[in-house]
């Protein structure tokens, strides 16, 4: 649980100060992708990536709860991260 709030919390400091807002994460590709917009090569191969590191990412639990802490790590960062962390 440490990990997830310092993981938050230092995803504050990639908020952008000209504009105040998050950097575009996975999933608000993923938004942009179910309502029909086109993405960038680069978005799509983001999205590729990610999901391929969730899945290799989860299978290397060897404990539910370490299962279960990565979940909710992985769920911080398609949220938070930008899609560029991804490339």
């Amino acid at each position: 649980m440490r990990v997830l709030i310092f993981y938050i919390c230092s995803m504050t400091n990639k908020i952008d100060s000209k504009t105040g807002f998050f950097p575009t994460s996975i999933n608000d590709l993923r938004e942009k992708y179910y309502d029909g917009k086109d993405l960038s090569e680069d978005e799509l191969l983001a999205i590729q990536n990610f999901d391929k590191y969730r899945i290799d990412y989860l299978n290397s639990s060897e404990s539910e709860e370490q299962f279960d802490k990565r979940y909710l790590e992985l769920q911080a960062k398609a949220n938070l991260s930008s899609f560029n962390d991804f490339l």
